[in-house]
């Protein structure tokens, strides 16, 4: 960390308005009866921008004015947390290095479209010998070239032989080998781009940091700073795709199930290593397969259920609190969810069955969620307060409720249906 981000990072002193929100969150986490119910989002895409008239390419290109909008809805709506900083990653990165598995407005996509994952089988399933034998060594040669056109020449790397590096280790060569290497022209190129890469680096964390430490001073905590995937989903989405992985739990079963394993203690770690950089407890989780439809309860229970449950656990043995994100309709796998602690988990939800979820997991968990995105961009305000209303029926008796749409607030979502969410909690949720 620079100075003047260590210096930036030491200069919060919380007020009484953040000590009351940052309770009143901690407190409905933990299954803990707040003095009302919390209203926040999970995360913001492109909806505070939107309704301003700014471009999603502008917002991912020019991130201070995303920054700025995300402050004037948080403090136009008064919710209890600011959202966060990761949903909307800033454009020039992925331009710098070429990415190949995403596409973003002003890369490859019109200006107001929303950013997509591109998906793909960036390693094919006859691979998997290869790379659990040197994951390291595939990373580079292989999948870094294939997944970003700027880092395509270390392709070239694969045909030649690994050097003995200790005889090279030395001061009669180590220059020659060194100097000769890069000033072949497409690793000089590189070289050049990933120095380019820094430079955005240091200027997006710099305004990641000022606004984070902004919405602290103005009274408004942000519960998660860290975020992750499931071991499944990182193989599953980055590696082998949807396809490849589905076809894997019944063609190389004991291969999948051997990656998991190594993606498993990799993704605790890196979670704890960047909540601990952030000074913040909260991890976001984000889950795409593991949803129904996506797998039967029987391959749930032996592909994903383990690794997913080894990492909330890894996280709350290390002092945090996981926040997965259960993206679509997760009600049949509530009953693998009763296998958690009472209390340290916070789970946000797309679709469930309400009732059921109280009934399962209503003393496990705290329920953070789930006004359908239909209400939010095609109801009336009416129609969201009683929605609202509903959530604080079900889930409010001991506090275990944080109010919000099915990941945040939908892009497309209408401002009079985003204030009638504040406005029923204020009604509903005062105890």
């Amino acid at each position: 960390m620079s100075e003047n981000r260590e210096s930036q990072a030491t200069a919060f002193h919380p007020s009484q308005e953040f000590l009351a929100r940052a309770k009143r969150m901690d407190d409905a986490m933990h299954l803990r009866k707040p003095d009302r119910v919390p209203v926040a989002p999970l995360c913001i895409h492109f909806y505070a921008t939107r309704i301003r008239g700014i471009s999603n390419r502008d917002a991912m290109y020019h991130q201070e004015r995303w920054f700025q909008a995300l402050k004037e809805e948080t403090l136009l709506y008064n919710w209890d947390a600011a959202p966060p900083v990761g949903p909307v990653q800033p454009a020039r990165p992925l331009e710098i290095l070429g990415l190949t598995q995403f596409k973003w407005p002003g890369g490859g996509l019109d200006d107001d479209q929303p950013f997509q994952w591109v998906e793909g089988e960036y390693m094919r399933q006859d691979e998997y010998d290869e790379m659990l034998a040197n994951p390291n060594g595939f990373a580079v040669k292989k999948l870094w070239p294939r997944v970003s056109s700027t880092l395509a020449p270390l392709a070239g790397m694969a045909q030649i032989p690994a050097p003995p590096l200790i005889a090279l280790s030395n001061a009669y060569v180590l220059p020659a080998f060194l100097g000769g290497m890069i000033t072949q022209s497409p690793l000089r190129d590189v070289m050049r781009r990933v120095l380019d890469l820094a430079d955005e680096f240091e200027k997006n964390m710099g305004m990641a940091i000022g606004y984070a430490m902004e919405m602290m001073n103005l009274g408004y905590p942000i519960e998660w700073a860290a975020c992750t995937f499931p071991p499944f989903d990182w193989i599953s989405d980055t590696l082998r795709g949807l396809k490849g992985s589905s076809m894997d739990m019944y063609r190389a079963p004991e291969k999948l199930l051997t990656t998991i394993d190594m993606f498993t203690p990799a993704t605790i770690g890196g979670a704890m290593a960047w909540a601990e950089a952030a000074h913040n407890k909260g991890v976001a989780i984000f889950m795409h397969r593991g949803a129904d439809g996506f797998m039967s309860n029987k391959q749930f229970a032996k592909f994903y259920w383990p690794s997913f449950k080894a990492l909330l656990l890894g996280l709350v043995d290390a002092g945090l609190t996981p926040i997965p994100l259960f993206e679509g309709d997760y009600t049949s796998r509530l009953e693998f969810l009763k296998e958690l602690p009472p209390g340290k988990i916070v789970g946000h939800f797309d679709r469930v069955d309400r009732k059921q979820a109280k009934k399962l997991i209503g003393d496990v968990m705290c329920f953070w969620g789930n006004i359908p995105a239909s209400l939010m961009i095609a109801g009336t305000p009416q129609q969201v307060k009683d929605d609202v209303k509903e959530l604080i029926d079900t889930f409010a008796d001991n506090g275990g409720l944080i109010v919000d749409s099915f990941n945040g607030f939908p892009d497309e979502s209408r401002p009079e249906n985003v204030a009638a969410v504040t406005e029923a909690v204020m009604e509903y949720g005062v105890w």
